[in-house]
């Protein structure tokens, strides 16, 4: 795991298995970054959760557990928010062809909501698809105060 000594918070950057041991090791790296950036436990939870799916989503779905896949991790503090981009890379997918956890007819489905309850963590959520192949997430959590 490479760190970048910053001003309070440091960058991290990593390549992680894709096992969910994986899981736990990104989010603990991330909310070790987000309490030194200066977030408050509430927000440290909401983004530790919004991680927990999308590393969950990127070993499972994108990687599948393959053990010649990688998850990247990077971790980027700066003076009024947190921003982590979580990468994979499996086959992608089509974010339009998800299906709404909230509709009637999915109510009762075990999957779907990972990115559902990302969106409602964070203030601000992107997904890309990765060169030549993968998924990119970009989370970004802003500080309610500035330090």
């Amino acid at each position: 795991m490479r760190m970048n000594e910053g001003e309070g918070a440091q960058d991290v950057e990593t390549r992680l298995d894709s096992s969910l041991e994986s899981v736990d090791l990104a989010e603990a790296a991330v909310l070790q970054v987000a309490e030194e950036a200066g977030f408050d436990e509430d927000a440290r939870h909401q983004i530790g959760m919004a991680v927990r799916e999308a590393m969950v989503n990127a070993v499972t779905h994108g990687n599948r557990y393959s053990s010649h896949k990688k998850v990247s991790l990077s971790v980027h503090p700066a003076r009024n928010r947190l921003t982590i981009r979580i990468a994979d890379e499996g086959d992608g997918f089509d974010v339009a062809s998800v299906p709404d956890p909230l509709a009637q007819e999915n109510l009762l489905r075990q999957s779907g909501r990972g990115l559902m309850l990302i969106r409602a963590f964070v203030d601000e959520f992107r997904i890309e698809t990765a060169q030549p192949k993968g998924t990119v997430l970009e989370l970004v959590k802003y500080l309610s105060q500035p330090r």
